[in-house]
């Protein structure tokens, strides 16, 4: 008889969303006419834009054509979309990667849940606390030791360095949920300890073409020293609108290595190549054409417009909220809105609540970890009007909203 991976116990029983996803159908059953604004998931409203939708016709009449069909393409992704990479992300920014050090694929949070494949499971594992859940549950799974690191109100929301000893360290700048966005002194700091202690940074970097401040990093290899102890993972899922499209990217320097147990120095860059070309066959030829568009002239100028629309989303809900009392975090360099809830609330209460006040729906903070309880998470991925209605409603509903739930 096969035997369980019991470590898939340990992991709670529902996911955070399919969770949300219940409570709003209870609800949508018990008031059918509801008018809901949905300010919960984070997943992009805009279509896709112009310039990447035309290349996505140019790529599929390609493949209508014997000559210039294209079958398995390369593990890594093909050079004209990772060349395009290194030159709009890295070199435009003084970042020397190379292409050969960029790996496509089809999500970031694939990659994010599978680059802990390569590593031990006897790996201890610290995570920030509240944050992104296919961290904890990916190495759950795997049978790791896990260390929290509270990111709460007194540190800015930034994770202090552990106090004991870990091997792998997950970091997310912008962060989600709370839109915190890591200084280059913070990064600095991380890296400094990285590089002392034998630890892997695993940096979760999906957000950063929301990063207003130009003093802020975009890339944690804009910090000296990253390339020899950080992984970085990016995506077009929200800058761009890909999230149905599906399409990021994975950076392992050359530079980056791990003793094995003989004592051999191990090249991460070789290994994750090796785990890719044995259980990825690539993102297809007209996904990753799409991607490349997202970097011609006519590409920038319309994902930044795409990034724009959601920042201004972004200021409206933090601005009103903030206008009228509510305590609330991010939404400058991020387009997520942390909501501190009164004093005892519970966050997953207050989804009911908000939801038979406002009609409105939003993430309980407690979803991303036990800091996270007492808040709750608004995304600014919604359309301008039911955006400007959320605020209105959620003003108008001031006195029960601050009541404790």
């Amino acid at each position: 008889m096969a035997l369980l991976n019991e470590n898939y116990l340990n992991l709670a029983e529902n996911y955070l969303f399919a969770d949300i996803k219940k409570k709003v159908d209870a609800f949508l059953k018990e008031r059918p006419g509801a008018k809901l604004i949905r300010l919960g998931i984070g997943d992009v409203t805009l279509p896709l834009t112009p310039a990447v939708i035309a290349a996505l016709h140019r790529a599929a009449e390609e493949m209508s054509d014997a000559k210039t069909f294209h079958g398995y393409g390369p593990e890594q992704g093909y050079e004209f979309l990772r060349n395009a990479i290194v030159k709009h992300e890295y070199r435009k920014r003084g970042v020397a990667i190379e292409a050969d050090e960029i790996f496509v694929s089809d999500g970031a949070k694939c990659d994010v849940g599978n680059i802990q494949e390569i590593f031990s499971t006897d790996a201890v594992v610290a995570i920030a606390d509240p944050v992104y859940p296919v961290y904890l549950d990916s190495n759950i799974m795997a049978g790791r030791k896990i260390v929290f690191l509270p990111s709460t109100r007194e540190n800015s929301f930034t994770p202090e360095l552990p106090d004991e000893k870990v091997d792998l360290v997950y970091l997310c700048s912008p962060n989600n949920p709370t839109g915190t966005v890591m200084s280059g002194r913070a990064l600095q700091k991380w890296v400094d300890f990285a590089r002392e202690n034998s630890v892997i940074l695993l940096f979760d970097s999906a957000y950063n073409a929301y990063i207003r401040d130009p003093e802020l990093p975009r890339s944690i290899y804009e910090i000296p020293g990253a390339e020899e102890c950080a992984i970085e993972f990016k995506s077009f899922s929200k800058n761009a609108g890909f999230t149905g499209l599906r399409c990021a990217y994975t950076v392992v320097p050359k530079a980056l290595t791990v003793k094995s147990s003989n004592g051999k120095m191990i090249s991460l860059n070789a290994l994750w190549n090796r785990r890719q070309c044995t259980k990825f066959n690539g993102v297809s030829y007209v996904v990753q054409r799409a991607a490349e568009a997202v970097y011609s002239e006519q590409g920038i100028t319309e994902t930044q417009a795409l990034v724009d629309y959601y920042m201004e989303n972004a200021s409206i809900i933090f601005h009103g909220m903030s206008e009228a009392g509510f305590e609330v975090y991010g939404g400058k360099n991020s387009p997520y809105i942390w909501w501190h809830l009164p004093q005892g609330t519970s966050s997953m209460n207050f989804l009911n609540t908000l939801l038979h006040e406002c009609e409105i729906v939003g993430t309980p903070g407690v979803g991303f970890g036990s800091c996270g309880e007492g808040y709750f998470r608004l995304t600014a991925f919604g359309d301008r009007e039911q955006t400007r209605e959320a605020v209105t409603r959620i003003v108008a509903k001031k006195e029960p909203l601050l009541k404790q739930h």
